[in-house]
């Protein structure tokens, strides 16, 4: 009996998608959401947390390049980096291809997310074995809070608004991060698709510009994310992310899908999706 996994998360929009199991690895339930690994037919592993996907072995490198190498290559020199959630270990080893770097601070809720991405997603999860990494279990907000002044960058690697990630898009979390900044400092949070969630991306940048001088939205391609991209802010104090551009002798070796040239794409949205972001001026 062949069996299909489906994300159901935009079922009540009509729109869902499935893909071909052919083994469940392991599922259990920790004290924040629910956790499956599937290996599946066409993108090989795959974590979900709650039904929503959030990690294959084909398409992972999409996401976490461009999450962390957008800011990090945006930033003259980034030394100390914050990553909220994450706990796959795949941004978190995106960062570290920076020499600069000198310490990174994995603040993810769940321990049980780090500790099954060990298991099962080593080639993401080992990163967080290096002697910069920094583990701390606790609410990324508060964290934050608690560490002004801090960090060049900070990554939300959050999952979607619901459950323990709602609070990473709302207008106090941003504060909180904005007081963890370093005055040069830069922030990148995933944003949602510009295709599904228009509403998500207008709410964020009707507070978005009373707290950073310099903000932006930028997004990347990956098949198994709802509508198959996934959008980033970019929030700074100092840094306009629309003049931006990358020195291609810092771009890390290896990458498999950004450069220079997609980083300065990135930022070049649709005509209807413009209207979800305010600009300055």
């Amino acid at each position: 009996m062949e069996i299909w996994y489906t994300e159901k998360l935009e079922l009540e929009k009509g729109r869902a998608v499935s893909y071909r199991v052919t083994k469940t690895i392991e599922s259990l339930q920790s004290p924040f959401q629910k956790i499956d690994i599937f290996e599946t037919q066409s993108f090989g592993r795959m974590f979900t947390l709650d039904g929503v996907t959030m990690v294959t072995n084909k398409d992972e490198h999409s996401y976490h390049e461009m999450i962390a190498h957008i800011p990090m290559m945006s930033h003259p020199n980034p030394e100390s980096v914050l990553v909220i959630g994450g706990g796959d270990g795949g941004t978190v080893r995106e960062v570290l291809k920076h020499s600069s770097v000198k310490e990174v601070v994995l603040c993810e809720i769940d321990k049980a997310v780090v500790d099954i991405s060990y298991k099962y997603f080593p080639e993401c999860a080992d990163a967080m074995k290096d002697p910069k990494v920094i583990h701390h279990y606790d609410d990324g907000a508060k964290f934050a809070r608690d560490n002004k002044g801090r960090f060049d960058v900070i990554l939300v690697d959050s999952s979607d608004p619901v459950g323990p990630a709602e609070v990473l898009f709302k207008e106090p979390f941003f504060r909180d991060m904005a007081s963890a900044l370093k005055p040069t400092g830069i922030i990148a949070t995933q944003a949602e698709s510009f295709w599904y969630h228009g509403d998500v991306i207008t709410s964020l940048f009707e507070f978005i510009p009373k707290i950073f001088p310099e903000y932006g939205y930028y997004y990347t391609t990956i098949p198994t994310y709802p509508s198959g991209i996934i959008g980033f802010t970019f929030l700074s104090n100092a840094i306009d992310p629309y003049s931006v551009t990358p020195d291609p002798k810092r771009v890390p070796k290896g990458l498999k899908y950004y450069s220079p040239e997609i980083h300065k794409a990135a930022f070049v949205l649709p005509e209807f999706a413009k209207a979800y972001i305010k600009r300055k001026g």
